[in-house]
């Protein structure tokens, strides 16, 4: 069904208009050729069931609830069954003379109902259930008779069809709206984070860089941290790819881990992968180191498969393991690294992560993704 709002409005309120201009149309035919007619009483009544039902389907179209399939059919067959009337109201001789039939333009309303609430197609089919209702009023078909026919044929494809432009607009909007709406959001938050958190790590690269030991490998983390962190809030990544490239080697994205404490192992050749999904696996690949850093004293051995189809990065470590339930315990506790940070990320690129851990035998975590277009 077609949404409830937006550029839709005015075409229902144009159908509307529509119903009423044509019922307007058929009470001025009614009151001229009433002497001609075979049963000119039934011809009134004919006319103020149409009145009722214009009136009853004006303030139902309104609703966006109530244009469902029990109105949308019960506004065909109201229209059907003035048709099939036609010949015994008016009477047959006079519609052979050329009397028109009692709907005449009116029966254009449900086919513009349909095709607004289902687009061409669905005006095409009402299109099709009238002009047939409309001939078999007729003893006999000529050119002249079809006429109506393929108006109103041609109405349900055009109407439906701006229809669907106009709830495609709409969502094209909605979603230019939304990213506005976005990027405003990201620049407030990169105000903030300019002030505060961005000057404290330049702060502590800068009072740091000329110390030994652990300081200076604290100064220099720190200053990696505001480069990828100004990175993030203008909206790119440090690890982006040159222009005119599409691919990053993974080795190049995991190498930046090895140390004394981690040993990264790789295959000789390049394993590219489309960059957004490099660095998410990478991502999710030092997110499983951090891990290691906290609970298994940093050491560990990193290991990059490239099976063709899919690449898997295992990441290793010899520390106390973990006993079985503990992730999803960490879980309920709220500490999600494992679940958001890891399993989030590899879910997100269509691949899997196997966790084998047992207390004292330490833990691996094999990241499976699938070399796709990112």
């Amino acid at each position: 069904m077609s949404s409830p709002g937006g550029l839709e409005v005015p075409l229902w309120r144009a159908i509307a208009v529509f119903r009423f201009a044509s019922l307007l149309y058929v009470g001025a035919l009614v009151v001229r050729d009433a002497d001609r007619y075979a049963h000119p009483l039934a011809a009134v009544v004919v006319l103020a069931v149409m009145l009722g039902w214009t009136v009853a389907t004006a303030v139902a179209y309104a609703r966006p609830a109530w244009r469902r399939w029990p109105l949308l059919l019960a506004d065909l067959a109201v229209v059907v069954g003035v048709l099939l009337v036609t010949p015994w109201v008016i009477g047959r001789e006079a519609l052979a003379a050329g009397v028109p039939t009692l709907a005449v333009a009116w029966l254009g309303g449900p086919v513009l109902a349909w095709a607004v609430s289902g687009g061409r197609r669905r005006g095409t089919v009402a299109a099709l259930v009238v002009g047939a209702a409309d001939l078999a009023t007729r003893d006999h078909l000529g050119d002249s008779s079809f006429t109506g026919a393929i108006l109103v044929l041609l109405a349900g494809l055009v109407v439906g069809h701006v229809a669907r432009l106009a709830v495609t607009a709409e969502e094209r909007l909605q979603r230019a709206v939304e990213l506005e709406a976005a990027t405003r959001e990201r620049e407030r938050l990169a105000r903030g984070i300019h002030d505060s958190v961005l000057q404290v790590l330049a702060l502590v690269q800068r009072r740091g860089a000329h110390l030994d030991g652990e300081a200076g490998e604290l100064a220099r983390l720190a200053g990696e941290q505001e480069a990828a962190l100004r990175a993030l809030i203008a909206g790119r990544d440090a690890t982006d790819p040159p222009a005119g490239g599409s691919d990053l080697d993974l080795r190049t994205l995991l190498g930046r881990y090895s140390s004394a404490t981690v040993s990264v192992s790789a295959p000789a050749t390049p394993v590219p992968m489309p960059a957004p999904v490099a660095r998410e696996l990478a991502a999710a690949a030092g997110a499983a180191l951090d891990n290691v850093d906290r609970h298994a004293d940093g050491r560990a051995w990193v290991l990059i498969e490239d099976e063709g189809a899919t690449v898997t990065v295992s990441v290793r470590d010899e520390g106390p393991g973990m006993p079985e339930g503990r992730l999803a315990e960490a879980a309920s506790q709220g500490r999600l690294g494992v679940a958001q940070s890891i399993r989030g990320r590899v879910t997100d690129l269509g691949g899997t992560v196997r966790i084998h851990s047992a207390p004292g035998l330490g833990t691996e975590v094999e990241l499976t993704v699938p070399r796709g277009r990112g």
